[in-house]
């Protein structure tokens, strides 16, 4: 069917049609025909105050569901200011489209220097995402925008923008709505690598897996395949929760470490195996292969992985369709070691025992596990309490509810992230835990809350601090703190200047009524948890673990 439009209602249709319901932007010039769209659609429009915001408010609603999350800035400054959360979602992969604009038509390229004019935009970007489309012919717009989101969220999941030039998007066009493919593309399985997984893995004594995001999506299939080993099944950061870590084979990160020494075969899925071939290794010196330790299989659907960290046997595939056929094949050739269950749990028990030294940060982190539901999430941030739970001071409990930024270690994007999740999930409480240094970075963001109704529950840790820039400054230079010591704004009269309710604490026990109390509202609410400067314990020791606990 053909309907006349304006180029920018034609993206919109296009991405109402890829399952496009919430966009996080601000409008501007070149977009205005893209916003007039959303206004004459049932897209919900939630307005940031800052454009890095929505990148991460999209990357917050993309983690939090496995769908793609969409926002839209201006192009040149807009865009550019969307970088560091773009960034941090190929790093963590997370499916976005980013709806920008672009110059009229006939001033690309030429550097006249028109509004927001970049010498190449689509080029810039590419350097950081995955891709970026530019739609030069409005008739071409399904083509083009059915293309970006599944490039998005094909292989291994990133962002893809979209620009169009001012004067195309403003005119009005015949446009055809082509049929949107209804699943990613995958790749094809290579029944060979698949054998040769097999093949080590049937005389396996003690295998071990480790997940990374690209895992979330395959709970059921990863646990049938531990079980038929009785196999622990970890994760550093963003793989986190695929296997409850209550349940007896999930497995917190110190707890990995104790089990590390004794493993024959890891198998990694949909992870860099970062957390024991660099966090346990050499973190200042890159290894192509692992120069020692068990033999590793890796599952991952892009390729690309196989060449920058080389396994013994690499399966390129999805990994719930890798693990459902290393199931059916190894189901009656191996059998689960009853023994690995008690030294499974004598490793989580020692490890738990060992890291509540980190205090007061575990204490804290008690009282958030007893008091969020289980299907409930946690977003941390670059942040003393956010270290805390690298090292399993947080159980996770459930696939995709520990929303965390990955490898780019990007300072502020919890605050914004978190607003992200609680818009796409309205009825599970979602908390996010920040630092007074990273709040500060989206501190904009409470009057968007307020003016959403986003019930986001937001804690802050004020030590006055970059505590952990503080801390290296003081163990490795002498106490010269330079640039980490920092001034603060009252936090409660800044809550209410925005419409927030706020509350301020000292200890756990003062937190836990007032954490509940606040989840129950479903409000916004901004909780202060006041700290001494540099009085939190470092996690670092259970970091980089160079050995077991008991060595």
């Amino acid at each position: 069917m053909t309907s006349r439009m304006t180029g920018g209602e034609a993206i919109i249709e296009a991405a109402i049609a890829n399952g496009t319901d919430t966009v996080f932007g601000i409008p501007g010039a070149q977009i205005y025909p893209l916003f007039d769209g959303i206004y004459k659609s049932s897209i919900d429009l939630i307005v940031p105050r800052h454009e890095q915001s929505a990148g991460y408010m999209a990357m917050g609603y993309a983690k939090s569901t496995g769908k793609t999350g969409v926002f839209s800035v201006v192009p040149g400054p807009g865009i550019l200011n969307t970088t560091a959360a773009l960034c941090t979602a190929m790093g963590n992969c997370s499916s976005l489209i980013g709806l920008t604009g672009q110059v009229p038509s006939s001033f690309v390229g030429k550097g006249r220097g028109h509004l927001h004019e970049l010498s190449d935009q689509a080029g810039t970007l590419r350097t950081i995402i995955k891709d970026a489309v530019s739609i030069n012919d409005a008739q071409q717009t399904s083509t083009q925008v059915n293309k970006a989101f599944q490039m998005a969220r094909s292989g291994r999941p990133g962002p893809v923008s979209i620009e169009m030039c001012w004067d195309t998007m403003a005119a009005e066009h015949d446009v055809s709505f082509e049929t949107v493919a209804q699943k990613p593309d995958l790749p094809e399985i290579n029944l060979d690598e698949i054998n040769a997984a097999v093949e080590l893995l049937r005389t396996a004594k003690n295998p071990m897996i480790m997940c990374g995001a690209g895992a979330q999506h395959a709970s059921e299939e990863v646990l049938a395949l531990a079980e038929l080993f009785n196999a622990p099944v970890t994760a550093f950061r963003s793989g986190r929760g695929v296997v409850a870590e209550d349940h007896p084979l999930g497995v917190p990160p110190v707890a990995a470490r104790e089990l590390w020494d004794g493993v024959d075969v890891l198998i990694g899925i949909g992870s860099r195996v970062e957390m024991p071939y660099m966090r346990w290794g050499n973190y200042m010196e890159y290894q192509q292969a692992p120069e020692k330790g068990p033999k590793l299989i890796r599952i991952d659907i892009d390729p690309a992985q196989m060449e920058s960290f080389i396994p013994d046997v690499g399966i390129v595939a999805d990994s719930a369709e890798a693990c459902r056929l290393l199931v059916d094949k190894l189901a009656d050739q191996v059998s689960p070691n009853k023994n690995r269950l008690d030294d499974i749990a004598t490793a989580k028990f020692v490890a738990w025992n060992a890291i509540q030294k980190v205090q007061p940060q575990l204490s804290y982190l008690e009282v958030i596990r007893d008091v969020l539901p289980r299907d409930g999430f946690y977003v941390p941030e670059l942040s003393q309490m956010g270290f805390a739970t690298w090292i399993g001071g947080l159980p996770v409990l459930a696939p995709r509810t520990y929303i965390e930024g990955g490898f780019q270690g990007t300072l502020g994007y919890g605050f914004p992230t978190g607003l992200g999740v609680k818009v796409a999930n309205p009825d599970k409480a979602v908390v996010s835990v920040c630092g007074d240094g990273g709040f500060m970075f989206g501190v904009q963001e409470l009057i968007t809350a307020a003016e959403h109704n986003i019930g986001l529950v937001t804690l802050v840790f004020n030590n006055n601090a970059y505590g952990n820039v503080r801390r290296d400054q003081e163990q490795s230079y002498g106490g010269r703190f330079s640039g980490s010591e920092l001034q603060t704004p009252d936090f409660l009269k800044l809550a209410e200047s925005f419409h927030v309710k706020g509350y301020r604490v000292t200890t756990p026990a003062e937190l836990k009524p007032v954490l509940a109390k606040c989840i129950e509202a479903n409000a916004p609410a901004l909780i202060e948890v006041v700290c001494e400067r540099g009085s939190e314990a470092s996690p670092w020791e259970f970091i980089h673990m160079t050995q077991r606990l008991s060595e």
